[in-house]
């Protein structure tokens, strides 16, 4: 393919800052567009860096145990190693911990919640839900926020942020301003496309040329600049997207293992069953174990589910999935074919971000 053309397919969509993000310096490539900033939390540094604090900081679970930084690793692109990750008072959360690269540019978060569609919204389920309970501050939301007030370091951050004011609104605002600067954009790949022929293997350079071919099709669902359909930014709204991937045909009728179910569970439409949200690729080599549970173990395991084009399982073959969505068919790709693609995305590790200080833990 053209590099002009790639640029053009890679950069697509690329606008002006909106006047909510014109104050702030954004670390994306020339002429790619910002991310979406909401006109109620503008970005500082003073809260970028109250939120970074808060991020790695566990006296914000009820307990003082966890921290959101406990399922979100820096050095995993902000996703964790567990198959599904265990809340403060020991819930097993039913769902692996999705990669916070690029965070600020998706279209709506967690894996089938059509109703999160801001950052601000979203903090507000580790901190507050119940079933399970993650950061369990439900109830006693004034103890932890009396933590936080007692300690001086904060009371200079929440000065500087928020003209002194400590409560929940300020806490998630902050959470979500430190979460939109976490943007990847360094990885071989990148450097492959901005002119450095030596940054990708031949054996990536061919894993590229198929995940953009009509062969593979990976690209109708991990397109764009981010590697997902799921994508806003400053001036494009972007729409949420879910697809059913035929991991899951329990019962021969197109059902998921309870309680993860898909977007049905929020629309209560059959077709809904087993749809989740496409998550960005960037950092997929070091975010392990995949998919909304965790159940595929490596991107051997995931390109092989794809060229399948579904998982056989004892409770069923997600493959005959009557709601799977049409784009997923079987694939004609060798095992060179799949050694090239894993090559390709193991090119979208971005080792400066994952060892980025400027977003690691402040507290040492």
């Amino acid at each position: 393919m053209n590099r002009a053309i790639l640029l053009l397919a890679v950069l697509v969509g690329a606008c002006a800052e909106d006047a909510s993000a014109q104050t702030w310096a954004w670390a994306v490539p020339e002429g790619q567009p910002p991310p979406f900033v909401p006109e109620d939390n503008a970005m500082s540094a003073a809260k970028v860096e109250l939120g970074r604090h808060l991020f790695y900081d566990p006296r914000l679970s009820a307990n003082g145990s966890q921290s959101c930084s406990s399922c979100h690793e820096q050095a995993r692109g902000f996703a964790d190693a567990e198959t599904t990750p265990e809340g403060s008072t020991g819930d097993r959360v039913p769902r692996n911990s999705m990669g916070l690269t690029n965070v600020a540019y998706r279209s709506s978060f967690g894996w089938a919640n059509p109703a999160l569609v801001r950052l601000e919204e979203h903090a507000l389920v580790p901190l507050f839900g119940e079933f399970p309970v993650e950061l369990g501050v439900t109830g006693v939301e004034d103890a932890v926020l009396e933590r936080l007030a007692a300690d001086p370091a904060y009371v200079a951050m929440f000065d500087d942020a928020f003209s002194g004011r400590v409560d929940i609104p300020a806490v998630v605002s902050a959470l979500a301003a430190f979460q939109r600067t976490l943007l990847s954009y360094d990885s071989p790949y990148d450097r492959w496309v901005a002119g450095d022929d030596s940054a990708l293997s031949p054996a990536a350079q061919r894993g590229f040329a198929l995940f953009f071919s009509e062969r593979a099709e990976c690209y109708h669902c991990h397109g764009g600049f981010d590697f997902t359909n799921a994508t806003r930014t400053a001036d494009a709204a972007g729409v949420p997207a879910f697809h059913n991937t035929g991991l899951y045909d329990v019962d021969g009728q197109g059902s998921y293992p309870p309680p993860n179910v898909g977007l049905v569970e929020f629309t209560g439409r059959n077709a809904d069953r087993g749809r989740f949200r496409v998550p960005t690729l960037r950092n997929v080599a070091v975010s392990a174990p995949y998919m909304h549970d965790g159940s595929l173990a490596t991107l051997d395991d995931v390109v092989r589910h794809y060229v399948r084009a579904g998982t056989e399982r004892d409770s069923g073959d997600g493959a005959g999935n009557p709601f799977k969505d049409p784009l997923i068919r079987p694939l004609d790709l060798d095992d060179a074919d799949l050694a090239d693609l894993v090559a390709f995305l193991e090119a979208l590790t971005d080792e400066s971000f994952l060892h980025d200080p400027r977003l690691a833990d402040p507290w040492g």
